[in-house]
């Protein structure tokens, strides 16, 4: 640090702040591009360890992902980045493969690295290790999905919205018999949909017998394909389905095929999250957009506000947008 502040010309408390995110703008632009210049030109590399031990912050932030294989989860985690990356934090990314004991054992493993928080992917309705975090004064963001007793800060689209969205588009069209295949039950947004899905076909005043719905046991193509069997099998009627997710639809026009059905010819498909390629499926998806970018932005600026404000819960809900494409049409006639 005190050969920067030579070359650059300045104190070495003023190198200091300038090469720190949070103190950078106490310091004139112009001084900052100098002292930023000395450092690439020296090759600086901030001591972490040595700023650890003098502000007691490791500056590392703890974040749990249930699937990261699911492309949902890269740009929420990009957003994170983005945000912390700005503020001199860095994210360690731990995967839980939606697995209870994985995921307790990567949180111990992120304390033991002596994060300075936690933002939260694999959020449950009711959650033992959200429960645990708030036991331990640990300090915690919850993203994409929440718990039912607010114990945190949450992130999340307005799910609700973009389903009633979906419908509205469904109904316009000329459908009549729709089904849902909601997300699990046990996650915020699983049961949120499923209330925003039966909100939408009750405002349109469909009978509960033109509705069908059919829970999936996650949130994959597989659980997607038993779903959509499921519903084949009771409502054979249905010409329109609206997935929980975008994965569920994926599964859920595979059996459309399996049966000889046309989409959206015989049956319409509506999908949920605008995941990176649906638009290069047959037919393209239609699909409720969700920022998960600004999710994760949001989340990390959260998590930053509750360190400097331990007792924060607050629930921050940014908008959806239906994207039409080619897997709707009006139904059949006859």
């Amino acid at each position: 640090m005190s050969d920067v502040a030579r070359a650059a010309g300045v104190h070495q408390a003023t190198a200091s702040r300038a090469l720190n995110p949070s103190t950078s703008d106490l310091i004139s632009t112009a001084t900052v591009r100098r002292v930023q210049a000395a450092a690439e030109e020296l090759g600086y590399t901030p001591n972490t360890a040595a700023r650890s031990l003098r502000t007691n912050q490791s500056y590392t932030v703890g974040v749990l992902l249930p699937d990261l294989t699911n492309p949902l989860f890269p740009p929420i985690v990009r957003g994170i980045e983005e945000v912390l990356t700005e503020q001199g934090y860095t994210a360690l990314l731990a995967n839980t493969d939606n697995d209870e004991k994985r995921e307790a054992a990567q949180f111990a493993a992120l304390l033991g690295r002596q994060v300075d928080g936690f933002i939260l992917a694999t959020g449950l309705r009711d959650h033992p290790l959200v429960e645990r975090a708030q036991a331990e004064g640990r300090q915690l963001v919850l993203v994409n999905r929440g718990t039912d007793v607010p114990r945190f800060p949450v992130v999340s689209g307005d799910d609700a919205s973009g389903i009633g969205a979906a419908v509205d588009h469904l109904v316009a069209l000329g459908h009549r018999k729709l089904a849902h295949l909601a997300g699990p039950h046990r996650m915020s947004t699983g049961v949120i949909r499923l209330r925003g899905f039966r909100s939408a076909v009750g405002r349109h005043g469909l009978a509960a017998a033109d509705t069908t719905v059919a829970e999936c046991s996650g949130y994959t193509v597989a659980a997607g394909e038993a779903a959509m069997r499921a519903v084949l099998d009771s409502a054979p009627e249905v010409t329109a389905v609206l997935a929980g997710n975008d994965l569920i639809a994926v599964g859920a026009l595979h059996v459309l095929r399996e049966h000889g059905l046309s989409c959206p010819e015989d049956v319409s498909l509506i999908g949920f999250n605008d995941m990176r390629f649906v638009d290069e499926l047959s037919p393209p998806l239609t699909t409720v957009r969700v920022p998960h970018a600004e999710l994760g932005r949001e989340a990390a600026r959260l998590l930053l506000r509750r360190l400097d404000e331990p007792e924060l819960v607050t629930s921050v809900v940014l908008p959806t947008e239906l994207v039409v494409r080619e897997s709707t049409a009006p139904p059949r006639v006859g």
